[in-house]
């Protein structure tokens, strides 16, 4: 396999900061790599290097004859008037296009993308459309390699799961193959779409790790990695101890001692420093939120609830009902409602049918996607301790606010600092750290997630797991949606709102809204989809007895259908406990074996809710 860009010793900083130093490393072609790391690793300037936009301090890359490399940016901006083919167009003009392969390409990228209506305006675009013309802006030029910045941010569930179909698709095309190297936070993202993953990081000797295979591969690579430093730094410091006992025998024993061991006694004292530095780098947030643990059976209700703007309605006839540990992972499309829906529990929103009833002196914490809660001119200190004085009370402990930002990942020297020079996902830091502070029987999460590196990702889905209160989940994160909620509500913006016991088993609500576009006048195949059987374990989402023109062996499978779709979601959710078990995590045969099993009872519920769906058009004919 060829190598495409081969990176000797790159170094790079900004201002008196380090973000990397003699990275060595090469892309290679027909690899499809992933590119994480913790937040100021830099892993956009590393992407900026290889797209030949920013320079390194030190180093130098080795770049293939003739490479054609195109380089996504995370945010676009597109000025009004210029429409989708002006700009695809005018991504093509190079001299090393000839006028025929020029109007192949866009025609071919136009179509490949499946924009409506090429002639739209650009900037009128939504922001899921606005990143797939940059894709295509990116795609027409022919690239060998395709370089992309956090392509899946701000995109909904739908967004992503189309980019990630795209991905795999332009990877495996017979005709060409297209390597790529893209920055992203979605792990489940990395898993289905990439051939290796490499992570940016100080603590590792070299600077990085990398791994082939998808994201779980690099995860086994990593913990091997953390074994060898933590077994490395053991070994030295019983070294270390052995030369400071000989070194310390006295003058007499000195006179015999080599000048070059005790060099090496130095030497060994700095490696030691080294890797405990190293190793210590691996510190997490630490995120842990307060329950009131209260008895109250019934936290909240929502009956016949509607919301409607207009002529549209965004939900309709929602009921709901919020208990201590239920986690509903609330999902849907940008701008089909789910923040208008937490406004409406939370109470800051009128529903415009229905009723919200909430427990006496019920709690809820509200996590604010948009980061309103945080005053922009306030300094990290200040927003931090909102109360003014020099520490927090956590837990009923006083504790010194430098102690409390550090347990966020912030540096005491940054507590001057104003809110509006940190980055994203310090901000978000900063709202989690809060609402730790207000004991709570709900939280109300909207898009925590985002501009949060992996190990913050982490953090917040252990604890989060750990909250005995009941929680509402809005995120893109499908890993954390399935690890952290029960339950699954979907909304499709135009009425309808339906729960799923998993992510998986939802998305057939997106190729419906996609369906519904071409076909709004189907009305009676539109009811059908309505009857899919993808529900949560509740008694009225099961498969129901009924037996109207069916033949004997029917029926009998129609009674037996609730029993055995039952058993198979229940063998799924132990597959998925075991599967996350830290013992397991770590046993690379058994994952393999549990993938395969949990493939095999995924195929089989399919198959059940395919026959109970068969079962039912057939008994009511």
């Amino acid at each position: 396999m060829g190598i495409l860009i081969n990176c000797q010793s790159i170094t790079k900083s900004y201002a008196s900061r380090p973000l990397f130093r003699e990275l060595s490393f090469a892309i290679e072609d027909g690899e499809q790599l992933g590119l994480i790391g913790p937040n100021g690793a830099g892993k956009s300037t590393l992407l900026k290097i290889l797209a030949g936009i920013t320079e390194p301090d030190a180093g130098s890359l080795a770049i293939r004859k003739n490479l054609r490399v195109a380089y996504l940016a995370q945010h676009q901006k597109y000025e009004p008037g210029p429409s989708i083919v002006d700009l695809v167009t005018k991504e093509t003009q190079d001299e090393s296009f000839s006028e025929h392969e020029r109007a192949a390409a866009i025609d071919s990228t136009l179509a490949l993308i499946g924009f409506p209506d090429k002639n739209a305006e650009a900037a009128k675009l939504s922001g899921g459309w606005q990143k797939r013309l940059a894709l295509a802006c990116a795609l027409v030029k022919k690239p060998d390699l395709l370089l992309l910045d956090e392509p899946t941010n701000h995109l909904d569930l739908e967004g992503v799961l189309w980019l990630e179909a795209f991905l795999k698709k332009i990877a495996s095309q017979k005709q060409r193959t297209m390597s790529f190297v893209l920055i992203s936070h979605d792990r489940a993202f990395l898993e289905g779409v990439c051939t290796g993953v490499m992570e940016l990081n100080p603590r590792f000797p070299q600077g990085f790790i990398k791994s082939k295979g998808n994201y779980t591969a690099y995860l086994l690579a990593k913990q091997e990695m953390e074994a060898q430093q933590a077994h490395l730094e053991a070994a030295l410091a019983s070294q270390m101890r052995r030369e400071m006992e000989w070194l310390s025998r006295g003058a007499r024993a000195r006179q015999t001692k080599s000048k070059h061991r005790i060099e090496g006694a130095g030497k060994l004292m700095d490696e030691l420093a080294e890797v405990k530095q190293r190793n210590a780098m691996a510190s997490k947030m630490g995120v842990e939120f307060e329950a009131t643990n209260r008895k109250t059976k019934e936290l909240l209700s929502a009956k016949d609830v509607s919301k409607s703007f207009d002529d549209r309605v965004l939900f309709k006839d929602l009921e709901l009902v919020l208990r201590q540990g239920i986690r509903i992972g609330l999902v849907g499309r940008n701008g089909s409602g789910k923040t208008t829906l937490l406004k409406v529990l939370l109470g800051k929103e009128n529903a415009t049918t229905g009723t919200v009833k909430r427990a006496d002196g019920l709690k809820m914490v509200w996590f604010d996607q948009n980061r309103n809660q945080i005053d922009q001119k306030l300094t990290l200190k200040q927003a931090l301790c909102q109360a003014g004085e020099d520490a927090v009370v956590y837990q009923g402990r006083s504790i010194h606010v430098a102690t409390w930002a550090k347990r966020f990942l912030f540096d005491p020297q940054q507590l001057a600092m104003p809110v509006s020079y940190l980055s994203g996902g310090e901000q978000a830091r900063i709202l989690i750290a809060n609402l730790m502070l207000q004991p709570a029987d709900i939280l109300i999460l909207d898009e925590p997630t985002n501009d949060l590196d992996i190990p913050s990702l982490e953090v917040l889905q252990e604890s989060l797991e750990e909250f005995p209160g009941a929680i509402i989940l809005v995120t893109h994160d499908r890993m954390m949606l399935d690890t952290v909620s029960n339950c699954i509500l979907a909304l499709d913006g135009t009425g309808g709102a339906d729960f799923f016991a998993d992510f998986d088993q939802c998305k057939y609500i997106f190729e419906k809204q996609k369906k519904s576009k071409t076909d709004k006048s189907d009305k009676s195949e539109k009811s059908q989809d309505n009857k899919v059987p993808d529900q949560p374990k509740s008694e009225s989402a099961r498969p129901q007895r009924t037996s109207n023109n069916l033949s004997g062996s029917q029926k009998k499978d129609l009674a037996e259908l609730p029993e055995k779709i039952e058993q198979a979601e229940a063998r799924l959710e132990a597959i998925g406990k075991e599967m996350h078990d830290p013992k397991v995590t770590s046993n690379f045969v058994r994952l393999q074996e549990l993938a395969k099993e949990e493939e095999k009872q995924r195929k089989l519920l399919e198959a059940l809710f395919e026959r109970w769906q068969e079962l039912e058009m057939l008994q009511n004919n």
